[in-house]
């Protein structure tokens, strides 16, 4: 390899600063663990922000790949594809009956884009409503329903009108979801925010105030989807079934890939032409998608979500440091909340042990280790955290 250092420096420099680089070069992955140009191995809590569920180099997504590589990359959706029918049939087949029109992108951001728009054309009103701490993506439409300001402030004006609320509280719900309210939208843990999973009563309660009002419930299953949680899909957990499903990040096996997954009669009120995407539902993406859900189907990773998860979180409680404020999360989506900053932490993680975690607010430490993760590799993550809090 041309010398890594120079590599590295190269993205720095010319890269457009929008985000802070880290001082290594990542050059190798594999199911939990990726290693640095200079052979350092690393345990993977940071997961590609929630993409890498299935591990690494998966060696089933990997394969189909190739294998469409080989045949058929680029194809738009006006000309149908086997891989794409393929997709659309085995995703379905995971989700409630009513959940049956698909409309792929290629990222979470995208595909809540979309579904603000299919909102808007369903019912034919204007209002949002999103909740404070959520985060829903950067675009002009999915940043209009983000709440955090340093991400909304420089770009205002945005889609209006829109009304933010507090996560997990009823009365708020109540107030806001009118007649002139197109959809509510929600994450069923918040990732960005914080990782703060909904009460069954918020969600459930959302889901009859919207149909009361006659507005849609989408629900951002980006981080959530895919056997993070502990279950397929987060809203498993809950009792409900959103209007429209937003799903990204690991649904493709480490390959850009999202989906808004809706109603019929929604996607028919969308007109001729009223959405559209280039790549969304190219043949390569849709491989991967196929190759993911049906190795998430056949190892049934949230089962290991579901018991990793509560062990890993009680392990991280039992750290006696009084730096600690609250350990939270659901399945492997795990947030460790300080009274103090967590960037240094962040970094001491790195650098003392090897272990790559991410923020989730400027006081959380956020865990999202690919769900092949070994017990034995949580536990060095354990140690590694109580090294630098202790």
């Amino acid at each position: 390899m041309e010398d890594w250092r120079a590599l590295l420096e190269a993205e720095k420099t010319l890269d457009t600063g929008v985000y802070t680089k880290h001082d290594l070069l990542i050059v190798r992955g594999q199911g939990a663990k990726v290693w640095d140009a200079e052979g350092n191995e690393y345990i993977d809590c940071v997961g590609g922000y929630g993409v890498a569920n299935l591990g690494h180099g998966n060696p089933e997504v990997v394969e189909a790949v190739k294998r469409q590589a080989e045949t058929l990359m680029a194809m738009p959706q006006t000309l149908p594809t086997p891989m794409r029918g393929e997709f659309y049939r085995t995703l379905t087949a995971l989700l409630p009956p009513e959940l049956n029109r698909v409309f792929p992108v290629n990222s979470g951001t995208e595909a809540n884009e979309a579904a603000l728009k299919f909102a808007r054309a369903h019912t034919g009103r204007k209002k949002f409503v999103a909740a404070m701490r959520g985060f829903s993506g950067r675009t002009m439409g999915s940043l209009s329903v983000t709440w955090e300001p340093k991400y909304r402030e420089p770009f205002l004006p945005l889609v209006e009108p829109v009304e933010f609320i507090p996560y997990n509280d009823v009365e708020a719900l109540k107030r806001a979801v009118d007649e002139e309210t197109a959809a509510l939208i929600l994450e069923p843990v918040q990732g960005e925010g914080g990782v703060r999973p909904a009460t069954k009563e918020f969600l459930q309660a959302a889901r009859e105030i919207t149909w009361e009002k006659g507005a849609l419930l989408i629900l951002d299953e980006i981080q959530t989807g895919m056997g993070r949680t502990g279950r397929r899909f987060a809203f498993e957990h809950y009792g409900i079934v959103p209007d429209i499903l937003t799903l990204a990040k690991a649904i493709g096996g480490g390959v850009p890939l999202g989906v808004a997954v809706m109603r019929e009669e929604i996607a028919r009120s969308m007109p001729k032409g009223g959405h559209g995407t280039t790549f969304g539902g190219n043949p390569l993406a849709m491989a991967a998608g196929v190759a993911a859900l049906r190795y998430l189907e056949r190892t049934r990773l949230w089962e290991r979500a579901a018991e990793l998860g509560p062990w890993f979180m009680e392990k991280l409680r039992e750290i006696p440091s009084p730096k600690i404020r609250e350990v939270r999360g659901l399945g492997l989506m795990v947030g460790l909340e300080l009274k103090e900053k967590a960037a240094p932490y962040i970094a001491r993680l790195e650098k003392e042990h090897r272990v790559l975690t991410l923020q989730a607010g400027p006081t959380v430490i956020r865990f999202l280790p690919p769900l092949v993760i070994q017990k034995e590799d949580l536990e060095r993550v354990v140690e590694a955290v109580r090294a630098v809090l202790t």
